[in-house]
């Protein structure tokens, strides 16, 4: 039994209502930093919505006399050096875990829950002092690999029920038509996990761009800062430009946004092409 017409629109009203709450509560940071990016006197807009004109000044002198770009980069290939090699080790780690028998697999398992607990703040001093003995300090190569180590729990754990969800008769019928294990990992159960794999790529692209505490004290060379610590140069003892600050963060989230555009339409595809073969 429906309700009535009345009934009905209230429902659908209320429903718009919220939804348009949540959007104006997750959007409204994200007009502000844009908006204050463009304003002409950011420091100075104090609570008003609209701003009061529009100029590039601010991202100009973001990229030209702060060097934002060099960040961006540096940035960049932290990233993706992150997802590369946290997608390779997590997905061969996720398929020991689901598809082999061995000693100490549940305590392996565990443990992985357990390094997800662990406070960042808490592993900054002893991650400085390996990192020291390693000689690996103020280095783009050995941030990423502290990175990794904080992307391959949570990424092993997802793969690791894409490939247990992956019945085990699919990879036999493989093996029974010729394929030997590398040519059945990379045509049958590579593409089936694939959506996972995304999933998990962006996990720690977030996890390599945004990070700011490791970046921070393991750099010391400006030319080698990433994007968050290159903009807290812009955050002064007594005053903030807060133009440079929104221009900057805005040219953080661009490439986040880009990324996540990108994998959100691959892990459709994915999906649906799991989909189609299960």
């Amino acid at each position: 039994m429906t309700g009535t017409p009345r009934a009905t629109a209230l429902t659908r009203l209320g429903h718009s209502a919220a939804l348009a709450a949540l959007l104006a509560f997750t959007l409204l940071p994200v007009y502000w930093m844009v908006t204050s990016a463009l304003e002409p006197r950011a420091g100075a807009r104090g609570s008003s919505i609209l701003p009061s004109g529009l100029t590039l000044d601010h991202f100009h002198r973001v990229l030209d006399q702060g060097g934002f770009g060099r960040f961006l980069l540096n940035s960049a290939l932290v990233g993706v050096g992150t997802v590369l090699l946290a997608g390779l080790l997590a997905l061969l780690a996720a398929v020991a875990v689901a598809r082999f028998r061995f000693r100490f697999r549940t305590a392996v398992l565990i443990m992985v829950l357990i390094v997800q607990m662990v406070p960042l703040e808490a592993l900054v001093i002893p991650l400085f002092v390996q990192m020291r003995n390693l000689q690996m300090l103020n280095s783009l190569l050995g941030l990423t690999i502290v990175y990794l180590a904080f992307s391959l729990p949570f990424a092993i754990w997802m793969l690791r029920g894409f490939v247990a969800a992956v019945p085990r008769e699919v990879e036999e019928a493989a093996y029974l038509d010729g394929c030997g294990w590398f040519r059945m990992f990379r045509s049958v159960l590579l593409p089936l996990v694939a959506p996972g794999l995304v999933a998990t790529s962006v996990f720690s692209f977030i996890v390599a761009w945004n990070e700011f505490v490791f970046a921070f004290t393991f750099l010391q060379d400006e030319e080698k800062f990433t994007a968050a610590v290159g903009l807290h140069r812009f955050f002064g003892q007594h005053t903030n430009d807060w133009g440079a600050v929104m221009a900057g963060s805005t040219l953080i989230t661009l490439p986040v946004l880009v990324f996540f555009v990108l994998a959100q339409r691959r892990l459709s595809h994915g999906l649906a092409a799991g989909a189609v073969k299960g």
